[in-house]
């Protein structure tokens, strides 16, 4: 077991959810993962004070981005974590993203992944409007990364709507996305799962679901259903509520040989949008 999705049920407590993602990502590393992903807005749900945290972390005063480099030396594993609200490189006062950072197994930052898609509807839950372009700025890159167990594609939950953007990773060379997520209940169980595994399945790449799942702050349900699903589309490893630790194995050969039978990307007649321009990213020169 190489890869490892973590479900969680984040509170507003930082402090707490870096300890409990800390134990999880233990639990992941115990069993052989060298890759995991935590799911969006693991250290805060619930927060109206997303910027303040943004600007301590870009002005190292944080506890976020510490913590995860440390996890990462200390267990010698792979971690994209989520999503974090961070200002662009070298612009600590300006608007945050929402960011989903690659760090490698010797804690230094491999990619930043901003997300692209902001979440700006209405549901007919509890909450009933969210605006996430009221606390974030809008991404503008696509990345990819080179890592221990493929060349990964970097994602966050809304962006699941949006398939150019998966045929942009694919076209990059990914071979697995990642997808942490805080899915509404309601928009969950109307389209998480057919997302998910329809982003696979075009894609014909593994991808790595990390959600939240339960209740949160303010009264805010997420869907959870955390999920690893090949290339083929087949669900290796779900859970529907509460925490959880995922784990599968990447096969290369596999996913090679389902390439091979059914040359998807050899018979696209439409190409991803040229903007933004798909962005190889071996090591994060800002680290």
């Amino acid at each position: 077991m190489n890869i490892a999705v973590i479900q969680m049920v984040s509170q507003d407590d930082v402090t707490a959810n870096l300890a409990r993602a800390g134990q999880l990502l233990e639990r992941a590393a115990a069993e052989g993962a060298r890759l995991a992903v935590l799911p969006e807005n693991f250290a805060a749900m619930g927060r109206r004070d997303l910027a303040d945290l943004g600007r301590a972390e870009a002005r190292g005063e944080g506890p976020i981005l510490p913590w995860l480099k440390q996890r990462a030396r200390d267990l010698r594993l792979w971690i994209v974590a989520g999503t974090l609200p961070l200002p662009p490189d070298g612009q600590p006062e300006a608007r945050a993203h929402a960011c989903s950072l690659l760090v490698d197994d010797r804690g230094e930052r491999v990619a930043r992944y901003d997300k692209l898609h902001l979440f700006d509807v209405d549901v007919a839950d509890s909450r009933g409007r969210y605006r996430e372009s009221d606390d974030y700025a809008f991404g503008n890159r696509v990345v990819v990364a080179d890592t221990p167990v493929g060349r990964l594609g970097l994602t966050v939950c809304y962006d699941l709507r949006f398939p150019e953007l998966y045929t942009a990773l694919r076209e990059a060379g990914a071979e697995l996305i990642t997808a942490p997520s805080a899915f509404t209940a309601v928009t969950g169980a109307a389209h998480w799962q057919v997302l998910v595994r329809a982003r696979a399945i075009e894609t014909q790449c593994y991808l790595l679901a990390a959600g939240q799942g339960g209740l949160h702050p303010g009264g805010r349900e997420t869907f959870g259903h955390s999920a690893i699903v090949d290339p083929w589309g087949r669900v290796l490893a779900e859970q529907a509520q509460g925490e959880a630790v995922l784990l599968a194995r990447v096969d290369a050969a596999e996913q090679a040989a389902i390439r091979q039978r059914m040359p998807v990307a050899g018979h696209r007649r439409f190409t991803a949008s040229a903007d933004p321009r798909p962005m190889a990213t071996k090591r994060d020169p800002d680290s």
